[in-house]
């Protein structure tokens, strides 16, 4: 009867056994794929919630971030003018010590006097501007728990001017120095 059904018929016996073979295959394994996905068991989860971890990260106050980046901004500025600065102080003393002695013509005197000022000018710079960096330390009340850190890098700028003005251009090297140690100090406190 299922022969019939499904179209076979009589007279083929050989191609008809193998399609009613195939035919049977086809219905075990949909009849062995259905009781398999009966047998499945979900997972259970379970209803227990993970703990709460401490990641959260709190971030510091806007004056907070806003003084780190000042001082990431001297730190670099400072080192830029200490490299600059290490070749050149050695030469420049030099050849105001041969332009003190009179061994200089008076153009490579008068170039020496404009590489020295502007030198003593740069320096300026440097120390007006960690002079207000020092200053907003102290006038800002969320960054004054910082303040010890960078103390005093507006008199070691004032050293360092000091030292330029006198033609002491590789001594002016070392209140920088302090100043770089300083603000490096004063970057590893404040919160990122």
């Amino acid at each position: 009867m299922i022969r019939f059904l499904l179209g076979f018929e009589q007279e083929d016996r050989g191609m008809g056994s193998f399609r009613s073979l195939a035919l049977g295959l086809c219905l075990l394994a949909l009849f062995g794929a259905s009781t398999s996905a009966q047998r499945r068991t979900t997972r259970r989860t379970s209803s227990r919630k993970p703990a709460a971890t401490s990641t959260t990260k709190l971030v510091p106050p806007l004056e907070v971030r806003a003084a780190r980046e000042k001082v990431d901004i001297q730190l670099s500025n400072v080192n830029d003018f200490l490299t600059k600065l290490g070749p050149i102080a050695a030469s420049l003393e030099t050849a105001v010590a041969d332009q003190k002695a009179g061994k200089l013509k008076p153009e490579t005197s008068q170039g020496i006097d404009r590489a020295k000022a502007r030198l003593v000018e740069s320096v300026h710079g440097i120390g007006d501007a960690l002079n207000k960096l020092e200053s907003a330390f102290r006038t800002t009340a969320t960054l004054q728990k910082y303040l010890p850190t960078l103390e005093g890098i507006a008199d070691l700028a004032a050293k360092s001017e000091d030292s330029t003005a006198a033609g002491q251009f590789v001594a002016a090297k070392d209140p920088l120095r302090e100043v770089v140690k300083k603000l490096t100090d004063a970057l590893a406190a404040l919160p990122r």
